[in-house]
């Protein structure tokens, strides 16, 4: 080995880190490819039984190295029926150039937490129906989590759209999501104290200006008034904002951000303007 590594020019040395790189970002893209499905526990049962074949082999049980030598024989024609569903999604990422993408399954899932916030805001907005809607970024808000209903439910737009409906249990107060899920629901927030504020606005919109203020959250409402849709950033309100504004303002301030700078700075300073009127 010491020979193998003495002999070794300085290409083949590159060749080989290279190699080696390629290797382990492979293996990385495969685990974030089943991370959170089925397969990961079927991986955990391979694994134990490579470590029972391991100890049959070292201890020299004749029976049992032979049964597990049995298993491995037909073992990769099952590795290929057991995880028939991930390796046709992972076909399907590498077919649409996704697989080795950056982020794109983070960018997949913010997409469709989006359209199912998008849906959810248009049936409320077009019945004026109140709504408040918060999403949690890196300040924690447990402290207001604490305060509704616990739900850790898959967000949808039925569910959102459930929640809101007037004269319901948890329609009262404000659903608050944390990674992609809605945590909570019919949940009491601050309200800001801003005296700048218009009066217009009530208590919802008040509330939702307020969490803004004490963390790095985004809110949205729904004005059971005129069915109008604003957004809350850093103590900041956009009233009335447009689905298209909407959208953009959502995937860029919930998206992981690049850079430290670029997600600290005012959502109004990149695009669009804010009006606490």
């Amino acid at each position: 080995m010491l020979e193998y590594f003495t002999d070794m020019t300085w290409k083949e040395s590159i060749k080989d880190l290279i190699d080696i790189l390629i290797v382990t970002y492979i293996i990385y893209q495969i685990i974030l490819l089943v991370r959170g499905t089925r397969a990961v526990q079927l991986l955990k049962g391979i694994l134990v039984l490579v470590v029972i074949w391991a100890l049959s082999t070292w201890f020299d049980l004749y029976t049992l190295k032979w049964l597990m030598n049995q298993m491995f024989t037909f073992g990769v024609l099952a590795v290929f029926i057991i995880f028939q569903p991930e390796l046709r999604r992972g076909l399907e990422q590498l077919g649409r150039g996704k697989l080795f993408g950056r982020s794109s399954a983070e960018d997949e899932e913010l997409n469709k937490l989006i359209g199912e916030i998008i849906k959810a805001l248009n049936y409320l907005s077009r019945r004026k129906i109140g709504a408040l809607i918060v999403f949690e970024r890196e300040t924690g808000l447990n402290e207001y989590t604490e305060s509704g209903i616990r739900t850790q439910a898959v967000v949808s737009s039925e569910l959102l759209i459930n929640i809101f409906i007037p004269n319901t249990p948890l329609h009262d107060g404000a659903v608050i999501i944390q990674n992609n899920q809605i945590a909570a629901a019919a949940c009491y927030l601050p309200l800001s104290e801003n005296p700048f504020i218009s009066k217009e606005l009530g208590t919802r919109h008040r509330a939702a200006i307020g969490v803004s203020e004490m963390a790095d959250a985004v809110s949205i409402v729904v004005s059971e008034e005129t069915g109008q849709i604003s957004l809350a950033i850093n103590g900041q309100v956009v009233r009335d904002i447009k689905e298209e504004s909407l959208i953009s303002k959502l995937y860029e301030e919930l998206r992981p951000a690049t850079s430290t700078k670029e997600k600290r700075k005012p959502f109004w300073k990149r695009g669009g303007g804010a009006t606490n009127s």
